[in-house]
């Protein structure tokens, strides 16, 4: 693990004493920042939404509900693909809504699986999208189809509140089959935590379900008794890990619970960690990933508590001025994981003791057949980049996990790295399973790079992107497995993530490999990144070409298969060798960039 421990000399702010601003021209005068004025005046979310769903003549709704829609689990998207063409025929954008989903734990029944099977091909893109934080989400959605397939995914007794928005987000749990009752203790966890730090306004039910609307609902102060009128300063993700799988990343999150077994698996407390988060802005180092501090350990009749903590801390002392210093992280810098520590014990009522020993041996899943400890077996299958469809000449998933939802009795279950699980099946139901399975071309498992792999989706729907990253990145793992293996490394674990911007949706400023969008069929190239993703990468080479990516990984390569230690991951080799400096954390990740010997 990284020493995080912060230097004596530093110096922090004084922390805020004032519950958040909430009154509207208290906000104006100290200057906050305009998405905290829209979620004043929202009424507790509903903004002008259920008007705008009304008004046909554009896909689109207004640029502030466009903001609140969010906290429904919504964005509004386009397809990029499609612009010159309707801008040269002066239509509007082809408009359509990302729809996300709030599954604590990634857990969903047979049943559910077919109601959301159902919704994809009804009215989205016929694809459901395993996300990387253990969720689904759909795209293309168009406006007047929004009510019906909200409606199908109440049907499936679920939801969307919380799934996107300046809230506690989908909280993600470790999926690890093997370890039956530290699973457990997890998702239970992750459950109990989404659930309680849920905002409680109706507005969801209201727009999207016509329910009734409470008397006098926005204006009741208890209508949002943990977040009040403002909600958080920006959004806030929380992940519980079992070691030794650190397939949740949870040093890449806000807030993290790390399970402390006893000799017998069983969950005796949790390591609560703080002030983790990928998202940075191209050229402005003010911004940057950090990874979260292992703070405190907390029974287990504690972890409510200290989660709820936690959220209010940064709550109250978050800013809210610039949104782009607004995460956990940031607050942590600016008054230090001490006086952070002291408040969260504050809230909970009690000191709390010292971080325990603990270990974790990588982030990547476990794939094909795993017995648990109750005897119940779990198939994880690798899908590429978590997108459930049918591939043209290649393994159709989306009708393949259809037929094994109609037949299977257990459940299933999402993964951190998009990909699912059959989970709990009897050990008769095997040979079942694994027809269906290979009838329709599924995949228990793939390369060792491959494995290891994610990407966001990136264009065409995502309004931030900047370059390919779904689309493209299938093509570069085929161009650098080629590459590892004429060095003899092509069973060799090594983890590579591409986004398409630099907001780190597929967290690859924690991936061995690391490739950020800068343009089109452009990337930035982070290397050094450790293998359990305790540690961030550094910016290697800038702006580097689609064409010159093999380009620039071989030599590197070379010199790893040459030059390694045994057992040594791809990552710690290369700071050993002196190809690129170690990020401690956050503040220097802008430091020391760049290639610091040549490869060739």
């Amino acid at each position: 693990m990284t020493d995080r421990k912060p230097s004596p000399e530093r110096v922090y702010e004084t922390p805020p004493t004032d519950r958040p601003i909430s009154e509207a021209e208290a906000a104006r005068t100290a200057g906050l920042a305009h998405n905290e004025h829209i979620k004043i005046a929202s009424g507790y979310l509903r903004g002008t939404l259920a008007d705008g769903l009304l008004k046909h003549a554009t896909g689109a709704i207004s640029e502030d509900d466009g903001q609140l829609v969010k906290f429904h689990g919504m964005y509004l998207q386009d397809d990029r693909d499609l612009r010159p063409e309707r801008s040269k025929k002066k239509l509007d954008k082809a408009y359509s809504f990302m729809i996300r989903l709030r599954i604590a734990g990634g857990v969903v029944t047979p049943k559910q699986w077919l109601i959301l099977d159902n919704i994809a091909t009804t009215y989205a893109n016929g694809t459901l999208r395993a996300t990387t934080r253990q969720t689904f989400q759909y795209h293309g959605v168009i406006k007047s189809n929004l009510k019906r397939a909200m409606a199908g995914i109440d049907a499936a007794l679920l939801d969307t509140i919380a799934a996107c928005g300046d809230v506690n987000r989908n909280v993600m749990a470790a999926t690890n089959p093997a370890q039956t009752g530290a699973h457990r203790a997890a998702y239970d966890l992750a459950k109990t935590i989404s659930d309680s730090l849920l905002p409680k306004t109706s507005a969801w039910r209201e727009i999207w379900l016509d329910g009734e609307r409470v008397v006098g609902g926005e204006e009741a102060a208890e209508v949002e008794p943990i977040y009040g009128k403002t909600y958080l300063p920006r959004k806030f993700k929380t992940v519980i890990a079992v070691p030794p799988s650190n397939e949740v990343d949870i040093f890449a999150h806000d807030l993290g619970f790390i399970a402390i077994l006893d000799k017998k698996g069983k969950v005796t407390g949790w390591n609560v960690t703080v002030g983790g988060g990928m998202g940075m802005t191209h050229g402005e180092t003010d911004t940057f990933p950090r990874t979260a501090d292992v703070m405190l350990f907390c029974e287990p009749a504690d972890a409510l508590k200290v989660a709820e903590a936690v959220m209010t801390v940064q709550r109250d002392w978050g800013n809210r001025k610039s949104r782009k210093n607004a995460r956990l992280k940031y607050t942590i810098e600016r008054y230090g994981l001490a006086a952070f520590r002291a408040e969260v014990e504050k809230r909970v009522g009690k000191k709390l003791a010292d971080p325990k020993p603990f270990k974790f041996d990588g982030n990547g899943d476990r794939y094909g057949w795993v017995e648990g400890e109750d005897g119940r077996h779990h198939l994880t299958l690798y899908v590429p980049s978590g997108r459930v469809k049918d591939i043209d000449g290649g393994a159709r998933f989306l009708s393949g996990l259809r037929r094994i939802a109609e037949v299977h009795e257990g459940d299933f279950r999402l993964t951190g790295n998009q990909n699912v699980i059959i989970a709990n099946v009897p050990a008769a139901k095997r040979p079942e399973i694994d027809a269906l399975v290979d009838e329709y071309g599924l995949t228990k498992g793939a390369s060792a790079l491959r494995r290891n792999s994610m990407a966001c989706v990136a264009l065409p729907t995502c309004g931030l992107a900047l370059a390919e990253s779904e689309r493209y990145l299938p093509d570069l793992l085929t161009e650098l497995e080629e590459s590892l293996a004429s060095h003899g490394l092509a069973e060799d674990e090594i983890t590579i993530r591409m986004t398409g911007c630099p907001n780190g949706c597929a967290r690859p400023f924690i991936a061995e490999i690391g490739l950020v969008g800068r343009g089109p069929e452009r990337y930035h190239l982070y290397l050094g990144a450790a293998f359990d993703g305790s540690r961030l990468g550094k910016l290697y080479a800038e702006d580097v070409t689609a064409a010159e990516l093999r380009t620039v990984l071989d030599p590197l390569f070379a010199a790893y298969a040459k030059g390694r230690k045994a057992g040594e991951r791809f990552g710690d080799y290369l700071i050993r060798a002196g190809y690129v400096a170690q990020t401690i954390n956050g503040p220097d990740f802008h430091e020391r960039t760049g290639s610091l010997k040549s490869a060739a």
